[in-house]
């Protein structure tokens, strides 16, 4: 589904929280969206792991890495089990790597920034929590939208007007 957050944003203005705009488009999918699955974790994907191993249809993973600069999050390989298992999309408050195979990997992924350090292993991260950053609290269970303008969260589906 192609979703322009722009549109979104004209039709239910009652609805839509804006994110800060600090994300840069990362992965194939330019436009996606779903319902929010939350991470929160700091420099340690090992939550995002196990996320990435479940199915993933019609859903987002939001991982708030604390907007760590030092550690990527995501990579290609776990990058490539996450469309392969049905992702939507993974919007980081941190970094990932492996850049140029994500562009290449059908899944909208979103983020601060590159960085081409791994993250330590150490099983450490909530799962389904609120997290909030730039200026949005992500709730499980409620949707988030994301394209090249931008990302929003609603707490209900939107869909795109006609």
């Amino acid at each position: 589904m192609q979703y322009v957050t722009p549109d979104l944003c004209d039709a239910y203005p009652e609805l839509v929280q804006v994110v800060d705009p600090m994300f840069s488009n990362f992965g194939a999918r330019d436009s996606f969206g779903g319902q929010i699955v939350t991470i929160k974790c700091f420099e340690d994907n090992s939550r995002v792991k196990e996320q990435v191993e479940e199915n993933g249809k019609g859903k987002v993973l939001v991982v708030d890495g604390g907007g760590s600069l030092r550690r990527a999050l995501l990579g290609d390989m776990l990058a490539e089990k996450a469309a392969k298992n049905g992702w939507e999309g993974i919007i980081v408050y941190g970094c990932v790597r492996d850049v140029d195979v994500l562009a290449q990997t059908d899944l909208g992924v979103q983020a601060l920034a590159s960085h081409p350090m791994k993250t330590d292993k150490r099983g450490i991260g909530d799962l389904n929590v609120p997290v909030t950053f730039c200026g949005v609290t992500f709730r499980p269970g409620d949707y988030v939208y994301a394209d090249n303008n931008g990302i929003i969260v609603s707490p209900q589906a939107l869909s795109m007007p006609e």
